[in-house]
């Protein structure tokens, strides 16, 4: 661990961008013969990795709580597994766990992509807040559980998405849960994407020696994915389009009208929005490279808190401090094995 070199957070001018999508990443890479798992992989910006890497070559194994829902969203494309798992219930998460690894097989790659977000006050079994549980500490207990197979692979990827919704708040390490504080749903999610980007910097630390590299990502600003199904329909389209000042009042529906709107104003498709995601998990630029968060396609600078305005439109360039420091993300990690009572072991 005295060895751990830490990634400069400076893009790299890696010769993508903001309208590279996903199949455009993964061209002339083979992924044949490697594994993935993708959380959230039969919907939105999930469903688009689990294509990207299926049609590169990968077998990949999507994790849903509706086995039948996801079949008939995941169908046509090959070399895609369905395994049934719920992140917000731990049990769940060990089940499966436990399955792929009497399966023996190696794990090249996991995406930790599904999560909720701005969801009123609701709590798991345990009483934690939902989008705390479920964002994190349930990618948290997955990556532990899956430790044995990624340090397998011995060249193993792991990509948390994150979002620039960290700019609505960091982790409150005295109540996680909302238990004596008013509750905000925008700032839960922002603690809950905080957290993402500051489990990849521990993560990377601990799994490095091991050939095994962590990423945090912000897909972009898609509109029209299950993300937003807690959102009112025109809290949706004004977080969306970030260069319209006036009230906006549509039916939310994914149309390619409403597509177009978002694009012409900085956001992106599901294509589009897979495509930093699958570069984190596949790129030969970022060999030797890890714990850093990235968006469009590339390793993000870092901004000042000042440049934050607390805007849901705003439009963030970049990552803030706090959401990848060493320090905090060592105590989230401390907390997490507390809360979830998951020990990781890396040895």
């Amino acid at each position: 661990m005295d060895n751990y070199k830490i990634t400069p957070q400076i893009p790299i001018i890696s010769g993508f961008g903001l309208e590279t999508t996903a199949s455009e990443v993964l061209k002339g890479i083979d992924l044949n013969g490697k594994v993935a798992i993708v959380t959230g992989g039969y919907s939105g910006i999930g469903l688009e990795t689990t294509r990207a890497l299926a049609q590169a070559g990968a077998t990949v194994i999507v994790p849903a709580r509706s086995i039948d829902k996801a079949r008939v969203l995941i169908e046509g494309i090959p070399g895609v597994e369905l395994e049934e798992m719920d992140l917000i219930n731990p049990t769940s998460i060990d089940e499966f766990s436990r399955k792929f690894l009497d399966s023996g097989r190696a794990l090249d790659i996991l995406i930790n992509n599904a999560g909720i977000m701005a969801a009123p006050l609701s709590r798991d079994a345990r009483g934690f807040e939902a989008q705390f549980a479920t964002n994190h500490l349930g990618h948290f207990q997955l990556t532990a559980r899956l430790w044995p197979a990624l340090k397998k692979s011995g060249k193993a990827r792991v990509v948390s998405l994150s979002s620039t919704g960290i700019r609505f708040g960091g982790v409150n390490f005295d109540d996680p849960n909302f238990e004596h504080r008013e509750y905000n749903k925008w700032g839960a999610y922002g603690q809950s994407k905080s957290a993402n980007a500051l489990f990849a910097v521990e993560l990377d630390r601990l799994g490095q020696k091991y050939g095994v590299r962590a990423f945090s990502v912000h897909p972009g600003r898609i509109l029209g994915t299950n993300l937003q199904r807690y959102m009112e329909n025109e809290e949706v389209v004004k977080n969306a389009v970030s260069n319209i000042s006036k009230s906006i009042s549509v039916e939310f529906n994914p149309s390619k009208d409403v597509e177009k709107t978002v694009a012409s104003s900085g956001g992106q498709n599901v294509e589009q929005g897979a495509a930093t995601s699958v570069w984190c998990a596949t790129s030969p630029q970022l060999e030797g490279k890890g714990g850093v968060y990235c968006m469009n396609v590339d390793i993000a600078n870092v901004i000042p808190e000042s440049s934050v305005n607390g805007d849901l439109n705003q439009v963030m360039t970049g990552v803030l401090s706090w959401a990848i420091d060493p320090k905090m993300a060592e105590r989230l990690w401390k907390l997490s094995e507390d809360l979830t009572g998951v020990a990781f072991k890396a040895d």
